[in-house]
């Protein structure tokens, strides 16, 4: 694996142009024959690779494989991360970044995979997370802020995503409060931010910040119970590096937001964006289903609304259980 990963971090950086097998084994201190099989097992992976006697190995596509070196060729941001790509997460990626976490791993950590067996959203829900389709990724974060700012984390992701969206040519994202992001009136993906409490200093130790995306539909298209919610930022189907685009653009757009905090400069743009303001909506606090319309977002990220009484109250994340607008069926 490790000749494979040096053979394509050269190949990447030469995307297009025809790189010549012997300069490859001559500067990675390998065999010819060493070079041949790495390139052998990436086109086994379903990267493209042409090959010729005497010409040499030319990466003509990525052919939609996830790779730390597809992520890294798009990456602009100044920011050290540590990339791990899996084909399959054994549970959620938010599960292999708290194992990191647990163990120490320093903020940074990006974990990437084509699937998830346990992906799951706010409150325990499901995310299905079908192959080869979407983005699944988490990272690992110790924000030096007190544990009440987390939500912040969860804002800035919505607003990075929604711009990475535009960024690879999907169109403007909206936010519906207070982690999803919606195209076309549809879900088209969902933030988890996890976490964990300093006892001592009562800041944050870490947090896992879980972003998934349906970037394409799956195919046969979503399941049943999805079939009216969910969406994709795409209609076709996955051809090249698309994946691997949008994974280096939320990095890109998050990591200056990140830096920033405790600035709440990003709540213009999360306010401009989100679909609930003016809108009835539904919601369930303390075991009891209410009814309001909503007014804005506080400067706390707290969803405000007017409740039939007339009387105005603020939502927080986490006291909320269900909040649906009137007209949406569940």
């Amino acid at each position: 694996m490790a000749a494979m990963d040096a053979v394509l971090r050269i190949l990447e950086a030469h995307r297009g142009e025809t790189v010549s097998g012997e300069q490859m084994a001559a500067d990675l201190r390998l065999t010819r024959a060493a070079v041949w099989k790495a390139v052998s097992g990436l086109k086994d992976r379903g990267f493209r690779i042409a090959a010729g006697s005497n010409r040499g190995y030319t990466l003509e596509s990525d052919g939609g494989r996830l790779h730390p070196e597809t992520i890294r060729r798009h990456l602009r941001a100044s920011g050290d991360f540590a990339l791990q790509v899996f084909d399959e997460a054994p549970g959620s990626t938010n599960d292999l970044v708290r194992e990191a976490a647990v163990q120490g791993e320093p903020e940074g950590l990006v974990v990437v995979a084509d699937t998830q067996r346990a992906g799951r959203g706010r409150q325990g829900r499901t995310f299905v997370s079908p192959p080869g389709t979407g983005v699944y990724m988490s990272l690992l974060l110790r924000p030096k802020l007190p544990a009440e700012e987390a939500v912040a984390v969860t804002g800035i992701a919505a607003v990075a995503v929604a711009r990475a969206i535009a960024d690879v040519g999907g169109g403007r994202a909206g936010i519906k409060w207070v982690n999803d992001i919606t195209l076309r009136g549809r879900k088209v993906c969902g933030i988890l931010t996890e976490a964990t409490m300093d006892m001592e200093s009562g800041g944050l130790d870490y947090a896992i910040l879980g972003i998934g995306v349906n970037l394409f539909p799956p195919a046969g298209g979503f399941p049943p119970e999805l079939a009216d919610i969910a969406g994709a930022v795409f209609p076709g189907t996955p051809e090249d590096d698309e994946r691997s685009r949008l994974i280096a653009a939320i990095l890109d757009r998050f990591l200056p937001l990140y830096r920033a905090l405790p600035d709440r400069g990003w709540l213009e743009e999360y306010r401009s964006r989100s679909i609930l303001t003016g809108r009835d909506v539904r919601f369930i606090r303390e075991g009891r289903e209410s009814f309001g319309r909503v007014l804005g977002v506080d400067d706390a990220a707290r969803l405000l609304l007017r409740l039939p009484s007339g009387e105005e109250t603020a939502l927080s994340s986490g006291e909320v259980q269900l909040i649906r607008p009137l007209e949406v069926q569940e």
